[in-house]
């Protein structure tokens, strides 16, 4: 792993504990925000459930084992949560300094960068793209 890479993870990992312990303490309600209406699950619920997942996976980004599947399933979360980030956008629902429309589509542009950054730093794009064209290589191959 090159030192960007490392570093960008230990950051997103770093971010995940951050934000995770974010939901669980001090930022609760601006959390409770973003929790999409329709979402079939008491809200709360919601709130403490993604915090403990953000804390899980920041720590398992921060340790550094089994990166490639840490990446995908990181990547994955950033993805699931986007409708909670679609939702405060929606509603215009003040939270995390996000007081106006502008702000909140900005922040919405950010998502697919975290996206891109945790399949990115743990090598899990790279691994994904060696996997397909050896895959690709063997279907190529006479015989």
């Amino acid at each position: 792993m090159s030192a960007p890479r490392t570093i960008t993870r230990l950051i997103l990992g770093a971010g995940l504990v951050f934000t995770g312990t974010a939901h669980l303490t001090f930022a609760r309600e601006d959390f409770v925000a973003q929790v999409p209406r329709w979402l079939p699950l008491p809200t709360d619920l919601v709130v403490v459930g993604s915090g403990i997942v953000e804390i899980a996976l920041g720590v398992a980004l921060l340790v550094g084992r089994y990166r490639v599947a840490i990446g995908w399933v990181v990547a994955a979360f950033f993805v699931a949560i986007f409708p909670g980030n679609v939702e405060q956008f929606v509603r215009g629902t003040d939270a995390f300094g996000l007081d106006t429309d502008l702000a909140r589509g900005i922040r919405l542009l950010f998502q697919p960068l975290l996206v891109i950054a945790a399949l990115w730093s743990t090598g899990a794009w790279a691994s994904w793209r060696a996997r397909r064209r050896r895959t690709k290589n063997r279907n190529q191959t006479p015989g």
